[in-house]
């Protein structure tokens, strides 16, 4: 019998995606987990500082609230801290090493994530949506972070065997018992 399992990197996507659900940005919900030797060490969405109002708060996007801004000054503006930046500074603000690990994002990171991985020694990175940037001199800069950076990207889907398990995971209580108890049926993993 093949093993109904998640693998591990769909595993940690997972637990990424489901950090995206408490992102307070109204332009793109993302999550993320950094992962070092097979344990979660930090987890990060994208949203407001702390102690500052979130774009759900208020209803708008706040970089889109100030007029007159650039395309290319957004980021400036933006009250948001991407989810990989705030995983990163999670694990700092708590001391906690995360040299050589992991990052698993629903977003592909940005050149200012992919600088501040580089730097807190992030070795490989997994995500899921390739991030389209309509800025041409933006993506060059990425690709040669990467090259730079020395870190191994991955873009990952779900495969649809772990998505249909996640889903009844999460619509159907999770924790029924597998093997049949005397006189009640047997019921079956991932069925």
């Amino acid at each position: 019998m093949a093993d109904p399992r998640p693998s591990w990197d769909e595993y940690f996507l997972l637990l990424a995606k489901l950090a995206a659900c408490r992102s307070t940005c109204l332009s793109r919900p993302t999550g993320a987990v950094i992962v070092v030797q097979k344990h979660v060490v930090a987890t990060g969405y994208n949203g407001s500082m702390p102690g500052v109002a979130h774009c759900t708060d208020e209803g708008e996007c706040y970089r889109r609230k100030i007029k007159g801004v650039d395309e290319d000054l957004k980021h400036d503006v933006c009250r948001a801290i991407h989810a990989e930046a705030n995983a990163l500074a999670h694990a700092a603000r708590l001391g906690i090493p995360v040299l050589d690990g992991t990052v698993y994002c629903t977003l592909q990171p940005c050149y200012v994530c992919v600088k501040l991985m580089a730097s807190a020694g992030i070795r490989r990175a997994v995500y899921e949506t390739k991030y389209e940037s309509p800025d041409q001199v933006r993506d060059r800069l990425w690709r040669r972070a990467l090259q730079e950076a020395g870190i191994q990207f991955q873009q990952l889907g779900l495969s649809e065997p772990t998505k249909e398990l996640a889903l009844r995971l999460i619509r159907e209580e999770t924790s029924p018992r597998r093997l049949a108890s005397p006189g009640q049926p047997s019921l079956t993993f991932g069925g």
